[in-house]
């Protein structure tokens, strides 16, 4: 139980870092049982509660999850993301791809527009067969910054785009759309992973960062864990000198600019921006 509370972010006010409690909740719970049983005997220790708050388990140093693990716990947790969605942070990019998010399109439908880009998270898909053909078809559960949305794949968009459909999965979409009876329904044509995308529409990526906190080694890490051989963007680190001037840094390699590394940057200590070059 501990561990759920922990990846659903419930003790966030008083401990942010949530994959430490998880990760130690086996001494959390020992402290509890321990603190439990000396109030139930009535046992004071001679040293009040000086003693009791040495006696506090210390909680072994761990880095903190990215933001897209983060959101992947809280989702193995309750059902669905609380404090964001993986795709938030590639809203600007998306929409200079002329990508419709399902809030948008479902209104643009209901007007006559028939054909859309649209991007999702697969959380579900079911298969199933024809009664005529025995053909399979799938309805996909997709979920967007702006709500969720099924999409129905025929057997040959299905035969196409079966191996991308994969929960968890962060997909661009062509789809179609019909409204019946106050009813918008979707139906995929093409799907395509969005990483590959996202690579080549971006150049390069800016990352901001105070004086106050920053800490090299931990930008190199989440970096070095996104280098790309051959592709990808660049990445440069601006840094504010007296609050009127700034330098800018340009890092040696290349690096995939997706999801996955804008969310871990955004944990990095001391970084307060990400902008697109």
């Amino acid at each position: 139980a501990l561990e759920g509370l922990a990846k659903a972010g419930a003790f966030d006010s008083i401990h942010p870092n949530r994959r430490q409690l998880m990760e130690q909740a086996d001494a959390l719970m020992a402290y509890c049982q321990s603190v439990a049983a000396d109030r139930a005997s009535s046992q004071v220790s001679l040293f009040g509660a000086d003693q009791a708050h040495a006696a506090r388990p210390r909680l072994s140093p761990v880095d903190p999850w990215t933001g897209p693990e983060k959101l992947d716990h809280e989702l193995a947790a309750v059902g669905f993301y609380l404090s964001g969605h993986p795709l938030e942070d590639l809203v600007p990019v998306l929409k200079r791809k002329r990508v419709t998010f399902v809030a948008e399109a479902t209104a643009l439908a209901e007007s006559g527009h028939e054909a859309f880009n649209m991007v999702g998270v697969v959380r579900r898909k079911q298969e199933r067969a024809s009664q005529k053909s025995g053909e399979k078809f799938a309805f996909v559960t997709f979920s967007d910054p702006t709500g969720e949305f099924e999409c129905l794949f025929p057997p040959e968009s299905l035969r196409r785009c079966r191996e991308v459909l994969e929960p968890g999965a962060s997909i661009l979409l062509r789809v179609r759309a019909k409204s019946a009876d106050g009813e918008v329904r979707f139906f995929g044509d093409e799907a395509q992973r969005l990483d590959a995308v996202i690579e080549n529409a971006v150049a390069g990526l800016r990352v901001h960062v105070s004086a106050n906190g920053f800490e090299a080694a931990a930008l190199k890490t989440r970096l070095d864990r996104a280098r790309a051989e051959g592709k990808g963007g660049e990445v440069s680190v601006i840094a504010s000198l007296d609050g009127r001037r700034e330098v800018e840094l340009k890092l040696p390699g290349r690096y995939r600019l997706d999801g996955a590394l804008r969310g871990a940057l955004k944990t990095a200590p001391g970084v307060v921006l990400l902008e697109d070059a």
